[in-house]
């Protein structure tokens, strides 16, 4: 399922202008390095990208929507941060390492 989640957003993002220059499908969570053009509201993009894959994920995999009944797929809150002086490589590098989780190779977004 990491990998379909992984695809989903990717499509997402291509769909909305966007451009995923890294990011990671952990087990409970994903970090994303987006790059976006100055007029794209980040709330927005979140937004997009939540409640779209939300809605494909759980049309795809039906067991899912009994374990999530009442209750949302993604969490209500997202963190943003600007890049500003850290550079892409830092960033694709935090990711890689975030805690140790045991990720396959195939379930990180530069494949």
């Amino acid at each position: 399922m990491r990998t379909r989640v992984r695809d989903v957003l990717r499509k997402i993002a291509f769909e909305h202008d966007l451009r995923v220059v890294s990011g990671k499908v952990g087990s409970d969570h994903v970090h994303m390095l987006v790059s976006y053009r100055p007029n794209q509201d980040i709330s927005t993009i979140v937004q997009r990208l939540k409640g779209i894959s939300s809605r494909v994920i759980l049309q795809e995999f039906p067991r899912l929507r009994k374990e999530f009944w009442g209750r949302h797929f993604w969490a209500r809150g997202y963190l943003a941060v600007s890049a500003g002086a850290i550079t892409d490589k830092l960033i694709k590098h935090y990711i890689d390492e975030q805690a140790g989780e045991q990720v396959r190779d195939e379930d990180n977004f530069e494949v």
